[in-house]
């Protein structure tokens, strides 16, 4: 009789295809005990200062990538992110050139210096600037746009944090 207490309280499906008669849902209901909170007395705990969370004025996303089509395609992601999570997006733009670093080797280490080799890698740039955001709301964009980074791309991020003026310093006194 407990397994049909037990289902009937946790599957409220069960409840309405089975429908038992009257006198059953009677038993059922009156025998069933109340449920109580479990609760610990709490001793000697000193009250904690409230933490706020903190400002950004603005965050810089910096992404680099070998491939301009993918890093294209990763910044409308970060973009389409920010625009879900309702934050406020000011630029988005890319580098008109790509940084490239050239790498000149011989062909035979020995002999024939006139044989070379040149190799050449290609670093496309793209940037998105925020603005305005809490500390709860930035560390979950980043944390969504960086699990979602893809392969052969960068991502730096730059945060510019609004604080309090410090106390030891005061308007000049005319």
């Amino acid at each position: 009789m407990n397994a049909i207490r037990s289902i009937w309280r946790t599957a409220p499906l069960v409840q309405k295809t089975l429908t038992p008669s009257h006198a059953a849902l009677r038993f059922l209901t009156s025998a069933t005990p109340a449920i109580t909170p479990i609760m610990k007395p709490v001793e000697n705990v000193a009250p904690t200062a409230i933490e706020l969370d903190k400002l950004y004025k603005k965050v810089e996303l910096e992404m680099r990538g070998i491939d301009p089509a993918v890093l294209l395609s990763y910044s409308w992601f970060c973009v389409a992110a920010a625009s879900h999570l309702g934050i406020e997006v000011t630029k988005s733009w890319a580098l008109r050139k790509s940084e490239k670093e050239r790498h000149t080797l011989l062909r035979c280490v020995h002999i024939y210096k006139k044989h070379r080799v040149q190799y050449e890698v290609r670093t496309y740039f793209r940037f998105v600037h925020l603005q305005r955001l809490t500390g709860s709301t930035c560390d979950t964009y980043l944390e969504y746009i960086e699990r979602n980074l893809p392969e052969g791309c960068a991502l730096k991020v730059t945060k510019i944090e609004c604080q309090n003026k410090p106390d030891h310093l005061t308007p000049p006194s005319e």
